[in-house]
């Protein structure tokens, strides 16, 4: 093993170098490298990769974020961001090698500006604290992921998040104006404006769903709206999960756009209802929640014409909630789903899949299918609205091969959604989990562009390696891609 001039080893005489000078850029309490220190930072919500970072690094200023990355990126030591954890597909898990930078001390509201119906803030806000500052002005932020009371503004620009109201409000993507972001080498840029559009290339879009590749968020200007007049539920019950289906499709095709429209099957309403009381019918084999808001009459005007869709749709029971107290119950009863899941099973595994609309039905019976192929229960709650599923697959983890099977099912969900048409993630991101199958969903002339954008941005490769887009190697021990006489179409990315 190659050694430096003290006679270390040289990888350990170069972590020492970087602890050393870490502890020069910060105080020492925001250094961490004790193993009980790390172990919070070992995986994020997807729990099934777990890995201890070198050192975690809690900076609280721009300037020590760059003088961070200018540190690493002169030791060639790689860097990955992290902000609340909460996210679920192994974005931000760390490198037993690599600094691991946690935003968690960026939680200010910098500025909010109701007239120009804008707020700018540090990428450690938690999405709901965005709207709460915002409600004095009787404004609002739209993407409102099921974590939104723990889950930052920052990593839902690196995962794009959605959320139950991203069906007529957009993406993350779709209610962003402008990010400051720091380079690996340590350069400050801004990216977009605040106006709607900016000249020259939309590194904004690029931007988010980045996951961390590309540039380590600062800051975040995003979009409010106002708030509407009215908004209003209706919850709808089936007695047949492909009704609830087939229904959703009805309700988009009559040229309504619900603010949110959301599915659950029996298993996910069971578990919703024991654990947070929403009221919903037992006895139903799934049920859609449709929010309607707007004007006074146009939601009076489109309530009636989608109890009648729902009615001719076959739902055995349609309810709309009486208040605000019950419409917040009923998106209690949704946005509680995950950890209500959680309490009936020792493991499950979230999948995150995004569909045409029109295949609804087909996507849900074959997932059926596979759940008595595989002897392994399914949930199903899902943005029904947009086509991105949630099936989560209920297993348990100390049994033997139970993980592996769990894993494969998962897997073929995920290729059934690129097979009719959809994506293999819709809001989670690929991170760790979906890497291999990055190579059923994109072509090798694809990949090589993802590779080239990282290049741009991060040519030594430093920025959270490993992770969302994979090497054309791995694709090819993958069995997804075809390799001419054992050479790679493109060898030269093999470096990424």
């Amino acid at each position: 093993m190659p050694v430096s001039k003290d006679g270390l080893p040289r990888s350990r005489g170069v972590h020492e170098d970087l602890i050393r000078k870490l502890r020069k850029l910060l105080p020492p309490e925001d250094v961490l490298t004790d193993k009980e220190d790390l172990r919070p930072f070992e995986c994020d919500g997807l729990s099934v990769y777990r890995r201890l970072p070198l050192v975690v690094v809690l900076p609280e200023t721009i300037a020590q974020v760059q003088a961070i990355m200018r540190l690493c990126h002169a030791l060639q030591v790689p860097v990955v961001a992290r902000g609340a954890g909460t996210g679920l597909s192994g974005g931000a898990l760390p490198l037993s090698d690599g600094v691991l930078l946690s935003l968690a001390k960026f939680k200010r509201i910098l500025h909010i500006d109701p007239e120009n119906a804008m707020a700018t803030l540090q990428p450690g806000v938690r999405n709901l604290a965005i709207s709460e500052a915002a409600a004095a002005y009787g404004m609002y932020y739209a993407p409102d992921p099921s974590s939104q009371i723990a889950c930052t503004i920052g990593g839902n620009v690196a995962e794009n998040s959605g959320g139950v109201h991203c069906l007529k409000y957009g993406l993350t993507v779709h209610n962003v104006l402008m990010l400051k972001v720091v380079t690996m080498e340590g350069e400050l840029l801004t990216i977009g404006a605040e106006t709607l559009d900016s000249p020259g290339y939309d590194l904004l879009a690029l931007m988010a769903g980045s996951e961390g590749m590309l540039a380590v968020i600062v800051e975040v200007t995003v979009k409010l709206l106002a708030k509407p007049e009215r908004a209003q539920v209706l919850l709808a019950a089936f007695d047949d999960v492909y009704k609830a289906g087939e229904a959703v499709g009805a309700i988009i095709a009559a040229g309504i756009i619900p603010a949110g429209l959301e599915m659950m099957d029996k298993v996910a309403i069971h578990a919703a209802e024991d654990y947070a009381h929403a009221g919903y019918p037992r006895d139903a084999e799934a049920i859609l929640l449709c929010e309607l808001d707007g004007t006074n009459a146009e939601v009076s005007e489109h309530i009636m014409q989608v109890r009648d869709i729902l009615h001719r749709s076959g739902a055995t029971e349609v309810r709309t909630a009486v208040n605000e107290a019950e419409r917040q119950l009923f998106w209690k009863g949704r946005k509680s789903a995950f950890p209500a899941v959680g309490r009936i099973s020792p493991d499950y595994y979230c999948m995150d899949g995004t569909i045409p609309r029109r295949q609804l039905p087909h996507v849900l019976r074959q997932i059926s299918l596979w759940s008595e192929e595989y002897g392994l229960p399914v949930a199903n709650v899902f943005h029904a609205g947009d086509g991105n599923l949630h099936p989560l697959i209920l297993f348990d983890a100390n049994k033997d091969g139970e993980l592996a099977r769990t894993e494969e099912f998962g897997q073929r969900i995920l290729q059934l959604c690129v097979e009719v048409g959809g994506s293999i993630t819709g809001e989670h991101g690929v991170g760790m989990e979906k890497i291999n199958q990055m190579c059923i969903q994109f072509k090798a002339a694809e990949l090589s562009q993802f590779h080239a954008v990282k290049a741009a941005f991060d040519p030594d490769g430093l920025l959270n390696p490993g992770k969302a887009v994979p090497t054309l190697q791995r694709c090819a021990e993958f069995g997804a891609m075809h390799v001419h006489h054992g050479q790679l179409p493109h060898p030269e990315l093999e470096r990424f």
